[in-house]
């Protein structure tokens, strides 16, 4: 019977891919891999986001940002 397997990995520096099939145990299997290698995603670091509201602060008003907000949604859930 055919199975079908699909993994992510990391190929370290020794070029070895190592592919666990618990299932199999002391039998002959034949394998065939196609791989495509997947694009490295740049991690940002939270330090790196320092700063970038600086241009677009946040204003706070005191004429009660919930009072409106009641206002508009009166009804909407009935």
């Amino acid at each position: 019977m055919m199975q079908t397997i699909k993994l992510e990995s990391h190929i370290g520096n020794d070029g070895m891919l190592h592919i666990p099939l618990p299932e199999i145990k002391d039998a002959d299997v034949e394998v065939i891999i196609v791989y495509q290698q997947t694009p490295k995603t740049q991690k940002v670091s939270l330090a790196s986001l320092y700063g970038i509201c600086a241009d677009d602060p946040i204003i706070i008003d005191n004429e009660g940002v919930v009072d409106n907000l009641e206002e508009k949604l009166e009804g909407m859930f009935d």
